[in-house]
């Protein structure tokens, strides 16, 4: 089947199962995407240290998940999720883009991840268009480069979307394609950069159902803030606190800031009423990088943090605002970042395709009405510059399953008593480590999920990845 053919077929779908038309204009939807934003790096999750006021508000007037999910601990398979509704190895995006080289004597070889978003998954802008919806990715892309870019996915506008993962400086020039500041911006803020065009295009758009799509670079390393900001929280690092970054407060103040100016701009315009709002990061907090000691953040009582299946990779700040519609609650559903692509379908009035693996949350937000879901599942089969070891995990109600690739050793999970992941309950659960296990391998077969294979190479005394630094992923007996 051609690409083209693809997409016609699912839009086409999409319209036949259309709910009936709405009386007034489907909403307009903004996605704001946060890269490496930990669970707990915001006041309304928890954090002593970082000051987020204007998320702080935002959480008050949304439904705010406290088991909200990335679809993977690392970042371009996410983003595969949160445009497509389907888990990243549906799209053979199973690492971030062009993920990381094979160390030579690592105990299992990794398959390649694809390097971009194939062309026949139909993207959220591609979807809404039928609605009468302009879209606009604003940032961060990172899901392919020429012929695969934000455009040839169905954006109308891409600013600043390429196949790059990270900012070479968080001031002009940025060296972003895509990205000027003429005089009297050439100082700006990246952040504020991006909000600044988010802004424009809102206000171009104000008279008709617009969909904003703003994957900041923020807060992913190189760290850097405004030194106004980054002063004021090496004061406050000297107090003890356990997220002590001074120049990663900074990053999140400065990116709290230019989030509370967009949902500003909704209100100046009389948009907030009718606008679908998702906050969400891509994947958990980063922790260490590579071989570096240095400490970013710290996604405690979670475990973990980026590049690792355990809660504090996988586990994201997740809310949804949609005011006058969703009252403000908070959830304790396990939700997922393949699930904002059926809700937004829903609340333009569009029928949502049986290939997604997404579930709708409308239901939730409008009535309180948990989604009907046996389990979540992840496929990481990839080492990450995190010390993370390839392995894949299912969340069952509160049990949850990781399995480890390299010796295919297991390990369970209450999550309802044991948040942090420090007990291992794969033995003294035994026949329910084992029904999951045969779950996940079903979900990876019905998948077509491609596996690591044993490494003829493989020398013990080299297999740290050359990760000296990292986290440990050796887990608790």
């Amino acid at each position: 089947m051609t690409t083209t053919t693809t997409r016609r077929s699912f839009l086409a779908a999409s319209l036949a199962v259309a709910a009936p038309a709405q009386s007034r204009r489907p909403p307009n939807i903004v996605l704001v995407l946060i890269d490496d934003y930990g669970w707990r790096d915001l006041g309304c999750y928890g954090s002593t240290f970082y000051e987020t006021p204007h998320l702080d508000r935002f959480a008050r007037e949304s439904v705010r998940f406290t088991n909200g999910y990335a679809a993977c601990p690392v970042c371009s398979p996410t983003r595969a999720s949160v445009l497509t509704g389907q888990y990243p190895v549906r799209s053979g995006v199973t690492d971030w883009i062009a993920g990381r080289k094979q160390w030579p004597t690592a105990r299992a070889l990794c398959p390649r991840t694809r390097t971009e978003l194939p062309l026949d998954h139909v993207t959220l802008a591609e979807a809404l268009k039928p609605a009468g919806y302009v879209s606009a990715s604003i940032g961060k892309w990172h899901l392919g480069g020429e012929g695969f870019s934000p455009v040839e996915q169905g954006f109308d506008r891409n600013i600043g979307g390429t196949s790059s993962g990270s900012p070479r400086s968080w001031w002009p020039p940025y060296n972003i394609a895509g990205l000027t500041t003429p005089p009297p911006h050439e100082h700006e803020y990246l952040a504020d950069y991006l909000t600044r065009r988010a802004e424009a295009f809102i206000e171009e758009n104000k008279d008709r159902p617009f969909f904003l799509y703003l994957p900041h670079y923020s807060v992913h390393i190189p760290l850097g803030a405004p030194e106004s900001l980054v002063e004021k929280y090496r004061r406050k690092a000297g107090s003890g606190a356990a997220q002590g970054d001074p120049v990663y407060g900074a990053m999140v103040e400065a990116m709290d800031l230019a989030f509370g100016r967009l949902m500003a701009k909704l209100d100046a315009l009389g948009l907030a009423e009718n606008t679908l709002v998702y906050f969400l990061a891509d994947n958990g907090g980063l922790r260490y990088e590579g071989s570096s000691k240095k400490f970013v953040t710290n996604n405690a009582p979670l475990r973990a943090g980026k590049g690792h299946l355990y809660e504090g990779g996988i586990r994201v700040p997740f809310m949804i605002r949609w005011k006058g519609r969703a009252a403000p609650a908070v959830s304790d559903a396990p939700v997922c970042s393949t699930d904002l692509f059926p809700t937004a379908l829903a609340a333009a009035g569009l029928g949502i395709p049986a290939n997604l693996d997404g579930v709708n949350l409308l239901p939730l937000l409008t009535g309180g009405r948990k989604p009907r879901r046996e389990a979540l599942y992840w496929h990481y089969p990839h080492y990450s510059n995190q010390g993370g070891a390839p392995g894949g995990a299912i969340r069952s109600g509160n049990w949850k399953l990781i399995e480890f690739y390299e010796d295919h050793r297991l390990e369970l999970y209450n999550l309802d008593s044991d948040p942090g992941e420090q007990t291992n309950l794969s033995r003294r659960e035994a026949k329910r480590a084992a029904a999951l296990r045969t779950r996940l391998d079903r979900w990876r077969r019905a998948t077509r999920a491609i596996m690591p294979t044993p490494n003829p190479n493989y020398d013990p005394a080299k297999s740290d990845q050359g990760l000296t630094g990292a986290e440990s992923a050796t887990p608790p007996v």
